[in-house]
Order: structure tokens, then C-alpha cells, then sequence
């Protein structure tokens, strides 16, 4: 398939949806580590492993997490919650060994401290509940403050290797650990977005609704602000515990919140439902799901509110999903891109929208 709409800034797209006998339902998260393709098939709620990564349109998964297998699609299995199932998984991780994902709609995060080899393998650490058949928010339920053992939506993870962070959504704020834990309910060492573990009030100058967390080598570190449709970077991940983000994308101040900046389209400054950013080379690639495209910035940038360099997935930066254009057939464009990976010179999309992944080369 042709992917003219992606633009001239990629080559060699092409598509893949996962298994043939039940394909993926509106993937929301993917990670590629040591040639390892690690999908999130959200909506069916499980979580694919290939060996390699995919070349066809379709092709069996090596492994399946959270059902026993590939026919099973059943919210924790069509059963209980235990350390075999899965609600809603949404962010990954991995560097080929140790696995982490986030088990949104349990309100955990799952850990696997070496890779799994068979379908369902229960995780061997659960993180945000006290053991692995509790599932409410916040341990206690809904409208129970936080603390810094619990998780409220948890739909982003990231780690450098050593620590760990997650993009505690629904608490507005996320938890770092010095280390991965290899215990079950580990108390976070420390939160940014808050001053305290129990708070879930904010300020504007905070993470309203955070739903990636991503730390480059340099340890610069984007957030993804879904409801305030910004990112947020902090030159030094190290002081975003006691500072807010030095620079905003999307937005000129703190206090700004409009949805493509109020503007009836897109622009090269504009973000809309923000879901994801990613680093690459020296710059930031943002994924504006909204707007089913995504930005790349060829340096990260310094300043509130700076122009992108260029686009993806649109013919221009006027463009966006609900141009007349575009408001229908969406298979050879993105709609609604969540997360996005890069290996080498490849980017890796979770086309979430059109219930798919795409596979494309980076010209940057």
C-alpha cells in the first residue's frame, strides 16, 4: 500500500495488524528493543511479542500476554483480575529482557523480570495494588486520595534500564523509582507534578493529565499533557521533581489550554489530544493525535511555542482530521496515532485509529 499522505519525509511505509485470526483492535501502545516488536493490542486486551520485527500485513505473534490465546480477547480474560490477565494495556517497555507494561484499566503496572517465553505468563511484580487480584483505583476506589504506593490509570512507563518512571495519569502526576522494583507494591522514591504523594489537586504549571513519560541519554525529558494539549521538557529529568517543565510545546504559556490553540485548523505550533512524544537524533518527534499527524522538531526546542519543522501524516500543517478531505477513508493516511517508537532510522506508529501499526523508514 502507498502511503503518499505520510508524506516526503518518509519512505517504504507499509502496514501491519498482527495476528490474522484476530487482528489488532485499536492498538495503543508499541516498543521495539533488540529487534523485539512489542505491541499493546488494547481493545482486545493483550499484549503481542514478535521476535523480529513483522515485513507482512499480517503475522502470528511468538508470544501473548494477558490471554491464554490469540481467539481470547476478554477484558482480564473473561474473568477475575490475576497475574495472567490484562484490562486495557497501554504503555511498554522493554530492552529485550526485562518487560514493563502498563495495565491501565487495573490500575497497575505489570513487571516481568525476563522476558516472557509462553502465552499467558503471569508477571512476576505488580506495582500500584497490593497483590495481583486487586484492580481498584487508588487501591481503596475512586475518590480516595493517592499515595505513593497506589496507581489511578496508569497509562505510560518508561525506563532508562535502571529506574523507572510512570505517567500516573488519573493521580495527574508521575512516580519514579530509583529502581525497577522487584517487589510487589513498591512505594515511589519520589513524584513529579506534585509535592507530595497524596495530592491530587494541580496547578496549571503541573502535569494535568500526563500519558507518556519519555528520557533521552541526555536525560532531557518530554511529557506528553494530553488535556492541556502540550508536551512538556524538561532540560534535566533530574530537577523536574522540584521545578516545572522549562519549555512548552503546543502552548505559549502555562495557563494556555485551547485545543489547536483555539484555531478552527491545525498549525505548526498547535497540538490537539497529545498522546506521545518521542526522542530522536537530536531533535523530538510529537505525536498529535488529534490531528492524525505527527511533528518533528530537528532540535528540541528551547522556547514556548516553536514551530515545528516539519509534518507527518498531512500535506501540510493546515491540515488536520476534520478537514473534508480527510474525513473519510483513512487507510492510506494515519488516524489517531497514540504512541510511536523509533529504531534506527525507523519509526514504528500505533495507528490506533485505523486499528493497526505502521511500519515506516525516517528521512531525517
Amino acid at each position: 500500500m502507498q502511503f503518499e499522505t505520510l508524506g516526503k519525509h518518509v519512505t517504504d511505509s507499509y502496514i501491519f495488524k498482527g495476528s490474522e485470526q484476530i487482528p489488532f483492535l485499536a492498538p495503543r501502545g508499541v516498543f521495539v528493543a533488540k529487534n523485539y516488536l512489542f505491541v499493546s493490542d488494547t481493545g482486545r486486551n493483550r499484549v503481542f511479542i514478535w521476535k523480529n520485527l513483522p515485513t507482512l500485513e499480517y503475522q502470528e505473534p511468538d508470544i501473548i500476554l494477558g490471554q491464554p490465546h490469540v481467539s481470547e480477547t476478554g477484558r482480564n480474560s473473561g474473568g477475575k483480575v490475576t497475574a495472567n490477565t490484562l484490562q486495557y494495556p497501554s504503555g511498554i517497555w522493554s530492552n529485550g529482557n526485562i518487560l514493563i507494561v502498563s495495565d491501565a484499566w487495573n490500575h497497575r503496572v505489570l513487571i516481568w523480570h525476563e522476558l516472557p517465553t509462553r502465552n499467558g505468563q503471569p508477571a512476576d511484580v505488580v506495582l500500584g495494588q497490593p497483590d495481583f487480584t486487586s484492580n481498584e483505583p487508588n487501591v481503596k476506589g475512586i475518590g480516595n486520595d493517592p499515595t505513593a504506593k497506589t496507581l489511578n490509570w496508569p497509562y505510560g512507563v518508561f525506563s532508562d534500564g535502571k529506574s523507572l518512571w510512570i505517567a500516573d495519569t488519573g493521580n495527574r502526576r508521575i512516580l519514579f523509582y530509583n529502581e525497577i522494583p522487584k517487589t510487589n507494591f513498591k512505594a515511589a522514591d519520589k513524584v513529579i507534578g506534585k509535592t507530595d504523594f497524596t495530592t491530587r489537586d494541580y496547578e496549571n504549571n503541573e502535569p494535568i493529565w500526563p500519558y507518556s513519560v519519555k528520557v533521552n541519554s541526555k536525560k532531557q525529558m518530554a511529557v506528553s499533557d494530553t488535556q492541556f494539549y502540550r508536551n512538556l521538557i524538561w532540560n534535566n529529568a533530574d530537577e523536574a521533581f522540584s521545578k516545572p517543565a522549562d519549555v512548552i510545546v503546543g502552548q505559549i504559556d502555562f495557563d494556555a489550554c485551547g485545543q489547536n490553540q483555539f484555531g478552527l485548523f491545525p498549525s505548526s505550533k498547535s497540538l490537539n489530544w497529545t498522546y506521545d512524544a518521542c526522542f530522536y537524533k537530536d531533535g523530538l518527534l510529537v505525536n498529535d493525535t488529534g490531528n492524525s499527524r505527527i511533528l518533528w522538531f530537528e532540535t528540541i526546542p528551547k522556547s514556548n511555542n516553536e514551530k515545528a519543522t516539519s509534518v507527518i501524516g498531512k500535506r501540510d500543517f493546515k491540515t488536520g482530521s476534520e478537514n473534508k478531505e480527510t474525513m473519510h477513508g483513512t487507510s492510506s493516511s494515519l488516524y489517531w496515532p497514540f504512541s510511536m517508537v523509533t529504531q534506527e532510522n525507523k519509526l514504528i506508529i500505533a495507528d490506533t485509529g485505523n486499528h493497526r501499526v505502521v511500519i515506516t523508514t525516517l528521512k531525517f
